[in-house]
């Protein structure tokens, strides 16, 4: 073969691989109607009268951070424990309440795959841990680029089984009914066996030819694993046998280019009672019966990120970062938040009355759920906060970019 023609196979791979994020620095992708060029710079914050304070409890360092590749390693909680990763390999375990570290493991540096060297903006950048952090039967679990799901005790980090699932693991493993559920960048979803990592089972799903990068987190509740894949489709499936119950499509690929049919469902399902809400980008948000898999309603909105809910509502950032709170049974928009305008926003979490969020400067946002006011704000991170947040028995928990850890208590002024 050519030497011109392996070049073009490497970079129309590279740029399969890298989605949709390989495009959005070029000012001309985006909104055909959006000439004004200052609406591609994101919105300055605003002054407001704060409700609450933002109260740090404690602060730790995990290893070197995320590094450049867009990666998301939320912190988890088991028992008094909270675990969180970094890009490169360390894992560390931390007592929730005071911080004090319990024990770090450091993974063998490995390789990123063959295609890895292809990613000329990342290239120096040597981060493998992709997908992370979950927990299940003990263990604790993480998803590398290279393939590799591993197992680490959760009482003092010793490795007890590595499991090679093919292809890159973007998504949080999730443990349910004595299995591992993974989901990797080529489509699939697998049952690894909870005490060995053996596959039971393997579903495959066809991938588009451009997608982004990223994959949804499984979601497992009651015998069932439901998930979202870059087709634009949500599954549900029986956690024993992988058998599939039903598939609902969120949105048809439509338009004449790769990038505009793009439809990946990148957000995790949220199960709430009797239903599933789920978004695709450059789609829909739905809200669909477990049972079946039929609609009960849609909207037109394009989103990668999670869902968040509470007081009867759902919370969805769009792909401008405009902040909506839809009503869970009408879906009528209840109120909107514009003032993070292409920040760069992380998935938002409800707990309490408040929404938390966090931004690619570092700030944490707290608005109200009743009506999206901000009630309070502080900059934690310098390198931005892009991973989902933890909160549990009054405690936020974050996890910044350049790897700083906060247990943070939200309080009335």
């Amino acid at each position: 073969m050519p030497m011109t023609r392996n070049w073009a196979f490497a970079l129309f791979t590279m740029l399969l691989l890298g989605g949709c994020s390989w495009f959005t620095w070029l000012p001309w992708v985006g909104d055909d109607d959006d000439d004004d060029e200052d609406l591609l710079e994101p919105a300055a914050l605003v002054k407001f009268d704060a409700e609450v304070k933002i109260q740090r409890i404690w602060k730790t360092s995990v290893g070197k951070g995320l590094g450049r590749k867009y990666l998301r390693l939320n912190p988890v909680i088991l028992a008094d424990r909270i675990f969180a990763a970094d890009g490169y390999g360390r894992l560390q375990a931390h007592d929730r309440f005071t911080g004090k570290r319990l024990w770090q493991t450091q993974i063998q540096t490995e390789g990123g795959g063959f295609l890895s060297g292809l990613n000329f903006i990342d290239r120096k950048d040597t981060s493998f841990v992709s997908g992370g952090v979950g927990v299940g039967g003990g263990n604790v679990l993480l998803g590398t680029t290279n393939g590799d799901v591993i197992a680490f005790s959760a009482a003092d980090g010793v490795e007890r089984w590595r499991s090679s699932v093919g292809s890159e693991v973007l998504a949080p493993p999730v443990a349910g009914d004595d299995l591992i559920f993974v989901q990797s960048i080529d489509g699939r979803l697998m049952a690894l066996e909870q005490d060995s990592g053996d596959i039971r089972w393997s579903f495959d799903n066809q991938v588009p030819v451009l997608t982004l990068r990223g994959t949804a987190e499984p979601v497992f509740d009651n015998g069932v694993v439901y998930a979202g894949f870059a087709n634009g489709t949500i599954s549900a499936l029986r956690g024993e046998s992988g058998e599939p119950i039903w598939e609902h499509r969120l949105m048809l690929p439509e338009g004449r280019s790769e990038l505009d049919r793009m439809v990946d469902v990148d957000s995790s399902p949220l199960v709430r009672g009797t239903l599933i809400y789920g978004v695709s980008y450059q789609g829909k948000l739905k809200a669909i019966r477990r049972s079946d898999g039929q609609r009960l309603w849609e909207m037109d909105l394009s989103s990668h990120l999670d869902i968040a809910e509470g007081y009867g509502q759902i919370y969805v950032v769009n792909d401008k970062d405009a902040i909506l709170a839809i009503d869970q049974q009408s879906a009528e928009e209840v109120w909107r938040q514009d003032s993070l305008y292409l920040r760069r926003l992380s998935s938002p979490i409800a707990f309490s009355n408040y929404l938390a969020i966090g931004d690619s400067e570092g700030y944490l946002h707290i608005l109200a759920q009743s009506d999206g006011r901000f009630l309070a704000r502080r900059k934690l991170d310098g390198d931005g906060l892009r991973s989902s947040m933890t909160y549990m028995d009054g405690t936020l928990y974050v996890l910044g970019n350049s790897g700083s850890l906060y247990a943070l208590e939200i309080t009335v002024r």
